[in-house]
Formats: C-alpha cells, sequence, structure tokens
C-alpha cells in the first residue's frame, strides 16, 4: 500500500484536519525566554591598611580607679560597714588561741572526759570562725565589686576624653601582673595623670588621712616593673 497516498487521502476526507493541526501547534506553551541575567552586585571597595604615627599610653586602670578621691571614700566607707564584724571575728579567734594554749598547758592528770569536752569547744568555735569570716567575706567583696564598678564607669569617662584629646592612638591597661608590657619608658604611664583629671572633673574631696599619705596612695610608677617578674 502506498503510505503517501493513504496520508493524503485522509487529509482530505477530513480525518486529520489540517487547520487542526496548525491550531495545535500554534497554542502548545512554547519554552519560557530564559531570564536576563541580574547584574552583578557591587562589591565594597577594599579597605587598605593605612600606616600612621603610632602615639602609645599606659595605664594601671584598677590602680587609678582605686587611688581617685572618690574610690578612696567609698574604700573608707565599706572598711568602716565591716569594721564591727572584723572586730568580733578578730575577738573568736583570739578566744580559740586562747583555748587551745590551755588544752595544750593542762596537766597528765587532766581526765579523758573533760579534754574531750575542751577539744569539742574549740572545734566548734573553730566551725563558727570559719563560717562567719567566709560570709563576711564574701559580702565584703560583693560591696567592693559594686563600689569599683561604679566609679570605675565614671573613671572610664574622663580616660577616653584625656586619650582623645592628646592624641593617643594605643592604650594598653596593664593593671594585670600577666600585662604582655616588658618595659616603657616613664613618661608613657597616664595612670597618675588620669587620676588628678578625675579628682578635678568629680569635685569629691580626698579623704581625710587616717594613715601616713605615702601608705594611702603610692606614687604612680612605671607598671612594666611588676609585670614581669625576672624568670629563675
Amino acid at each position: 500500500m502506498n503510505y503517501k497516498f493513504a496520508l493524503l487521502a485522509a487529509l482530505v476526507a477530513g480525518l486529520v484536519p489540517v487547520a487542526a493541526i496548525a491550531q495545535a501547534d500554534s497554542a502548545a506553551p512554547q519554552p519560557a525566554a530564559a531570564p536576563a541575567a541580574a547584574p552583578a552586585a557591587a562589591q565594597p571597595a577594599p579597605i587598605v591598611p593605612k600606616a600612621i604615627p603610632a602615639k602609645i599610653a599606659l595605664i594601671a586602670f584598677e590602680q587609678a580607679v582605686i587611688n581617685t578621691n572618690e574610690g578612696q571614700q567609698a574604700l573608707d566607707a565599706i572598711k568602716k560597714k565591716y569594721q564591727p564584724q572584723k572586730a568580733k571575728l578578730d575577738t573568736l579567734s583570739a578566744e580559740i588561741d586562747s583555748l587551745q594554749k590551755q588544752l595544750q598547758a593542762a596537766p597528765a592528770t587532766l581526765s579523758d572526759d573533760e579534754r574531750a569536752s575542751r577539744t569539742k569547744t574549740i572545734d566548734t568555735k573553730s566551725k563558727q570562725l570559719q563560717r562567719e569570716g567566709e560570709d563576711a567575706q564574701t559580702a565584703y567583696n560583693a560591696d567592693l565589686q559594686e563600689a569599683y564598678g561604679k566609679v570605675a564607669q565614671k573613671v572610664n569617662t574622663v580616660l577616653r576624653s584625656y586619650v582623645e584629646v592628646n592624641g593617643y592612638t594605643l592604650l594598653l591597661d596593664v593593671s594585670s601582673q600577666q600585662s604582655p608590657v616588658m618595659w616603657a619608658t616613664p613618661n608613657t604611664d597616664i595612670t597618675e595623670a588620669v587620676i588628678n583629671a578625675y579628682n578635678a572633673s568629680s569635685g569629691v574631696a580626698a579623704p581625710a588621712p587616717s594613715a601616713p599619705s605615702a601608705a594611702r596612695r603610692p606614687a604612680a610608677t612605671t607598671p612594666h616593673a611588676a609585670a614581669k617578674p625576672a624568670a629563675k
């Protein structure tokens, strides 16, 4: 059979309308055009390091806070607050020492019951001393930390202003014994200068000295001396 003839006959007979075929081809979904590529995001300009002249300063910040007039007043107030507790603990400690000496000096004729009773009394008082001493120390440290934090925030504000006004580009805190600074010339230490600047801005007068001034506030020294002890 002639297949070309059969196909032509089918088209003529209307079995496969040519118009329908054409319409089907035109109605068929066409592949979507590929979206245009989005423009590349602008890349930020790289930061190029720039060397500037260095002006370095050192400060023992913790010592600066404590040695301001306000810091000294806060310390004195805390010491006065805990003075009664300290006196009580000192009295209890002296009593325990006395009881221990009495027990050691007791004659050999002292009965076992009496020796055991004295030993128990000493042990009870020693535990009381330890417990009350730890509680007092914990409370004292908490009050000290709170007072230090309040003054430190204000000293930090004065310190930042001092550094900016004097054009320092780097400030190192050498309060810790583990400071990496091994040596520095004395004129780089601004601890005393910041103390004086804060005292002037705060308007707080120096507390009345209860001990020689040299013992209350030692002169600021170059921190590197204590920062790195010589290796043995």
